[in-house]
């Protein structure tokens, strides 16, 4: 995610490279470079000037101390400016209610359906009983895509086609939430255009008979400026409580989305990648400012392997490595829970001085299927003790996994290479596996452009 910006911000800094300290001269350079960037990432004009001109004048007078460079000053200063400028700090939702009712409003196309779920299984693993609403009257295929959702996710949807009416659908959907327990009810309500003065008076009708104790704008975060301008005349209708930024996975100029906080005032509160049900993220203006500028982002990583992996599990690997019984069984685990937490890529972007190095790889998410393929082609026998495969033996499981021997060799020599490497290790962690599993530049399905 915001790759491009994030590439033009380090070119920037690279102006200052070789100076011994900051002056008026070297600054200024700099900083058109830095507005540049940001004007051609979609910031607007008003607030990247706004944003540069602050950096200008906390760097000027700054003593750049012998341990740190003017490049290293400058880029802490537009780090923070940056976390300012999308808000400074993260913002939850509102949990208050019995049930608590979050209404979601947005543009046609800007993945709020697909949200809508996400939403539903980041609250069903709080612990909160969930209810979808399918209130898109307009789009038949909207109701069927929530159903698939919710059987996906294992969520309860209510959906009533008869009915044209979403203020009544919402109604009904709210009292059998009360009558069964539910605790928050999600209402996925029918993308509309701001110019569309009929389906912008049902949304504010909607927010003004339901009383939601949450109102979200869902925009696409590729759409450029005019996800600003819609941001705008969304809040002027329905005064939002907060913004969700869908499709940060993809790349292109993405900037825009760091101007809506400063346009409607209002927190970013989500972001989400990707189509799978647990891209969803809370949104850190301080741990993203760190990404955009190739900082890492350390915490969300150490968040989502909390998510995946369990300490008693992880105690029980690490007496295995000891006792030398780590098994493939145990390795194919490990590398499941690793595909959980998300796209390799952005896992490995989120390591510091990470960004850099993989911002020009091609990074196949599917690297590691030959390797489940091939551990799938053993015995149980064969994946508890590895050693026991012999050349007819590799051949059965080369033939089974569609790989060749020399792929299931390579396999059994970096397991084994792993197992003597973790061995040494007194702490078993997620970062050592993931370290353990090769996810570097010379891993499988990683290759440079």
């Amino acid at each position: 995610m915001f790759e491009n910006l994030s590439n033009k911000l380090d070119r920037a800094f690279k102006v200052l490279k070789g100076h011994g300290s900051i002056t008026e001269v070297n600054v200024a350079s700099t900083i058109k470079e830095i507005r540049r960037a940001l004007i051609e990432a979609d910031v607007s004009y008003k607030v990247a000037k706004e944003i540069t001109s602050s950096i200008k004048e906390k760097a000027m007078g700054q003593n750049v101390l012998i341990s740190v460079s003017p490049g290293q000053l400058l880029t802490k200063i537009v780090s923070n400016e940056l976390a300012m400028l999308m808000g400074g700090n993260s913002a939850d939702i509102n949990y208050t209610g019995n049930p608590n009712i979050i209404l979601l409003s947005g543009l046609q196309g800007s993945g709020k359906t697909t949200f809508s779920g996400k939403l539903a299984y980041y609250l069903t693993k709080k612990g909160k009983k969930t209810l979808l609403v399918a209130c898109d009257v307009y789009r038949p295929a909207a109701i069927e895509q929530l159903h698939v959702i919710g059987e996906q996710i294992n969520v309860e949807v209510y959906s009533d086609k008869k009915s044209k009416s979403p203020l009544n659908i919402a109604k009904n959907a709210i009292k059998h939430a009360k009558k069964n327990g539910f605790k928050s009810v999600i209402l996925d309500t029918a993308g509309r255009l701001a110019i569309d003065e009929k389906m912008m008076k049902e949304i504010e009708e909607l927010k003004k008979n339901l009383k939601p104790h949450e109102t979200l704008f869902v925009v696409d975060s590729m759409i450029g400026q005019d996800a600003v301008t819609t941001a705008r005349t969304f809040n002027e209708r329905i005064d939002y409580d907060g913004v969700v930024l869908t499709k940060l996975d993809g790349d292109s100029r993405g900037g825009s989305a760091l101007s809506i906080r400063k346009v409607v005032d209002k927190p970013i509160k989500f972001i989400s990648t990707g189509e799978k049900m647990d891209a969803i993220d809370i949104f850190h203006p301080d741990r993203m400012a760190k990404r955009i500028l190739g900082m890492g982002d350390v915490i969300s990583l150490v968040e989502r392997a909390q998510q995946s992996f369990d300490e008693d599990e992880a105690r029980k690997l690490q007496k295995k490595m000891i006792q030398n019984t780590f098994g493939l069984d145990d390795f194919l685990s490990q590398i499941q829970k690793i595909k959980k937490m998300g796209s390799i890529k952005d896992l490995m972007g989120m390591m510091p001085g990470m960004s850099k190095k993989v911002k020009d790889l091609d990074v196949d998410d599917e690297s590691f299927k030959p390797i489940e393929s091939i551990i799938y082609s053993m015995t149980p026998k064969e994946r508890k003790t590895p050693d026991i495969l012999n050349g007819s033996r590799k051949k059965r499981v080369a033939l089974g996994s569609g790989c060749s021997v020399q792929e299931v060799n390579q396999l059994l020599k970096q397991f084994n290479q792993m197992k003597k490497m973790m061995k040494l290790m007194k702490k078993s962690g997620p970062s050592d596996m993931m370290s353990a599993l090769g996810m570097n530049e010379s891993s499988q399905g990683i290759k440079n452009k």
